[in-house]
């Protein structure tokens, strides 16, 4: 038995191969379209959910895991390990911190002798990937759970993220932005550049995708320097795109991590098809 699990959404857009490879366990998003809802990750991969998202983006729509599927997660994870850490996306983008905080309280009666901590990432994508990965890595290590949760709050601090939209259309639907100032920018084809910083931020704007990427680029750059870093690039539907971005990372960066995964569709939501982003930090 493990000394330590770890849980985390599909939000953080970890490629299978890393999930197996560290034994991580994900809660998935729910996703609906038209009258069929679906599992993030499990009844449906990103990709054939961009595919819906495009037939008719009117009837897309998603929603956390409710605290009973947290629960249910934690019931078969408790089967492997007695302590527990859940990752989650930022709380203020969704309600799957305070799905798992409810479960957490009635697993405390339901499976006594069972210990989850909950960690708000305060981020999302494959920033909080890399969060729920430094936990899981120091599980491999053998750490306790006070040493696991330290590992992953020490990324939690220093990671960034950068996202480049390939267009405004959507994202009003994220409630931030009014749809009358959506529709004008993408009339001037502007391409926005987010974080995610607890919420999230407009960064920049980039008047073509060639100086979008520069952009996310020369601010990684600026952050990291020449440190070894850990990078992760994402796409929503735009897999040649990512590949060529991830080739021409690796000869720019000192990278001892590098991996292309789908930009989770919940947040594809209000980006919209086309999306490339970053997550990266990098070692001390």
């Amino acid at each position: 038995m493990q000394k330590v699990a770890i849980v985390t959404d599909s939000i953080a857009c970890l490629p299978p191969e890393l999930v197996r490879q560290y034994q991580i366990h994900i809660v998935p998003i729910n996703l609906y379209f038209e009258d069929k809802v679906y599992k993030d990750w499990v009844d449906i991969t990103p990709s054939e959910a961009y595919e819906l998202f495009l037939k008719d983006p009117r009837y897309f729509a998603s929603s956390a895991p409710s605290p009973a599927e947290c629960l249910e997660t934690y019931r078969a994870v408790s089967k492997q390990a007695k302590n527990i850490l859940c990752v989650t996306v930022s709380s203020k983008l969704s309600m799957t911190y305070q799905s798992a905080q409810i479960a957490k309280e009635q697993a405390e009666v339901e499976l006594p002798g069972v210990t989850i901590e909950v960690l708000d990432s305060g981020l999302a994508t494959a920033a909080q990937g890399f969060v729920a990965l430094a936990g899981a890595r120091a599980v491999n290590e053998g750490k306790n759970l006070d040493e696991v949760v330290r590992a992953a709050d020490e990324v939690r601090g220093k990671v960034g993220l950068g996202v480049l939209l390939d267009t405004v259309r959507y994202v009003y639907r994220s409630g931030r932005v009014p749809k009358l100032a959506a529709q004008a920018g993408s009339i001037l084809n502007i391409r926005p550049i987010l974080t995610v910083s607890g919420a999230v931020r407009f960064i920049g704007i980039a008047r073509n995708k060639e100086n979008g990427i520069a952009r996310l680029l020369g601010r990684m750059r600026n952050k990291m320097g020449s440190s070894p870093a850990h990078i992760a690039v994402m796409h929503a539907y735009a897999p040649d795109e990512a590949e060529n971005l991830k080739e021409r990372i690796s000869s720019e960066f000192n990278c001892v991590e590098l991996w292309v995964s789908e930009f989770s569709p919940v947040m594809g939501y209000a980006c919209g098809t086309g999306t490339l982003a970053l997550a990266f930090y990098s070692e001390d």
